[in-house]
């Protein structure tokens, strides 16, 4: 296919291979993750959830927030947390002064699945993923990879 010099240029061989790594990196550390949370009845996202609730004041975030947060919309997090809520993790909580606002709130047995979990689940990222790499990668892909996440950040502000 012939580009024109309005169209953005085609990437390299060298590119290519990269961007396709990152993809299925990306694609296999997912279902390493995945796999290894299901011995605790859990997904990626309830995770994702637990870990920031349980790193926010009060273990509780704004739903608008913690949508945010996890790059979820608005409605398919409140399914999340009803799942969350039948298993026994999370609450909802009215905001005071805002009657129109909720909060999602660790419960005392979301905390402690957060606790038993954590453990195996850097076990699993140290496995599948630090422990492949040299301190100077870690080093090289952390400086490689900021600039973009921060790049990421921006335009996801915008939509």
């Amino acid at each position: 296919m012939d580009t024109t010099d309005e169209e953005a240029p085609w990437l390299t061989d060298e590119e290519q291979a990269l961007w396709r790594a990152h993809l299925e990196v990306g694609r296999l550390l997912g279902y390493a993750m995945e796999r290894g949370l299901q011995p605790f009845g859990l997904a990626i996202n309830d995770y994702t959830i637990l870990v920031e609730l349980s790193e926010a004041p009060d273990r509780r975030m704004r739903m608008t927030d913690l949508a945010t947060a996890t790059l979820q919309s608005k409605s398919r997090l409140s399914h999340q947390i009803t799942r969350m809520e039948n298993a026994g993790l999370v609450v909802r909580l009215e905001c005071e002064g805002d009657r129109r606002g909720l909060f999602a709130a660790l419960t005392s047995q979301g905390w402690d699945t957060m606790r038993r979990v954590a453990p195996e689940h850097v076990r699993n990222v140290r496995e599948h993923f630090i422990d492949r790499l040299t301190v100077d990668q870690i080093s090289s892909m952390h400086e490689a990879l900021a600039p973009i996440a921060e790049h990421l950040r921006t335009i996801r502000g915008r939509g």
